[in-house]
């Protein structure tokens, strides 16, 4: 045998879930565990390129395995009456398929492990249902979302409720999940519910400190008594070091670096939002009245596919916005290094953050 553990990541094939599991694999290699990152060659090389806050050196510890998924993806559109990132049903369509693949490559492992681990996304569980029927193997559901927004999900679903929650967790203050997700979307996630009845745990990248009473609550709500929680975040690195070893130096950076401390604000809405025209122009106009320094990432959202971005067709503003607002904005028209930027001095403790993901 080749060793004692070998680790194998499935993560959904979508920016903010690569990104955690990918931080996580960079982690357990971190004490000479093997780690093998399972999924398409187009989302493993999108994870690797988007990485940042870590040693170069890391990546060459980890296993990539480029399954193949056959994604056609129309652009994004915001028209389609939902504010669920339609544009990836493809993957949700397609991620089924990985489980043929999967388990060939958990069966090949536990031939030349003692033990396999398989952490998989919550909603790629159909994907390693094969797992259960390999002896020296286990599972455990990584959930990418906080834990308090993983109790309220489940809550939400329960039409009678198991017991009385105490005062202090804010429940008339949630709002409605109605109309969140397309009717495909959620059809989806309830089949892959269906395959979390064999698991081992669930692994949350968070930490008690924070949000130990919602990991309690999630735990009272799960099917079986013997699962086990463990809350072993944050993943990413604690403290950022801008000048990391082998990491390009990206133009939102450069420009912080001219800017006074604590002076701008970093607006984002994460990698597969889509905003109409209107909302765009909005905020805009917002953002040149406020008077304040910003930085804003406005590109178009991801695809299921990952297109190569394309500048030419991101979503318009006003014109001649940014000659106005030059002296004090910048409008980033591709992805941007989102750790680096909030870790930057420059970065102001007030900013407009939001993402599916």
């Amino acid at each position: 045998m080749d060793g004692q553990v070998a680790v194998i990541m499935v993560p959904l094939p979508v920016q903010g879930h690569l990104n955690q599991m990918l931080h996580l694999s960079h982690v357990i290699s971190s004490y000479g565990i093997s780690v093998h990152f399972a999924s398409s060659a187009l989302h493993n090389r999108q994870a690797k390129l988007r990485l940042h806050g870590r040693d170069p050196e890391g990546q060459t510890k980890i296993q990539f395995h480029d399954f193949e998924l056959l994604l056609r993806s129309p652009p994004a559109n915001p028209a389609v009456g939902s504010h669920y990132p339609t544009q990836l049903q493809p993957i949700f369509d397609e991620a089924p398929n990985l489980c043929q693949p999967v388990s060939q490559l958990v069966q090949q492992l536990s031939e030349r492990f003692r033990r396999v681990i398989v952490i998989h996304d919550n909603l790629m569980a159909s994907a390693v249902q094969d797992v259960k029927c390999i002896v020296n193997a286990e599972c455990y559901i990584f959930a990418p979302v906080c834990t308090f927004y993983l109790f309220f999900c489940i809550w939400d679903t329960i039409p009678v409720k198991p017991f009385q929650l105490d005062s202090d967790v804010p429940l008339s203050s949630m709002p409605s999940f109605e109309g969140c997700f397309s009717p495909e979307a959620m059809t989806y996630f309830e089949n892959e519910s269906k395959h979390t009845d064999f698991q081992s745990g669930f692994l949350y990248n968070t930490c008690r400190e924070i949000e130990g009473k919602y990991i309690d609550l999630v735990k009272t709500m799960t099917m079986s008594s013997n699962m086990k929680h463990f809350a072993i975040g944050p993943f990413h690195p604690v403290e950022i070091n801008p000048e990391t070893k082998g990491d390009k130096r990206h133009e939102c950076l450069e420009w912080l670096d001219k800017q006074e401390k604590d002076s701008v604000i970093y607006v984002s809405f994460g990698s597969t939002t889509v905003m109409t025209d209107e909302q765009i122009r909005e905020l805009a106009l917002g953002l040149e009245h406020s008077g304040h320094k910003f930085i804003w990432v406005l590109k178009n959202a991801d695809r299921a596919n990952v297109c190569t971005e394309d500048r030419s067709s991101v979503p318009p503003l006003p014109e001649g916005y940014e000659d106005r607002v030059k002296d004090r904005g910048m409008v980033a028209r591709t992805w941007a290094p989102q750790i680096h930027i909030l870790a930057h001095s420059s970065t102001g403790q007030c900013f407009l953050l939001f993402t599916f993901s």
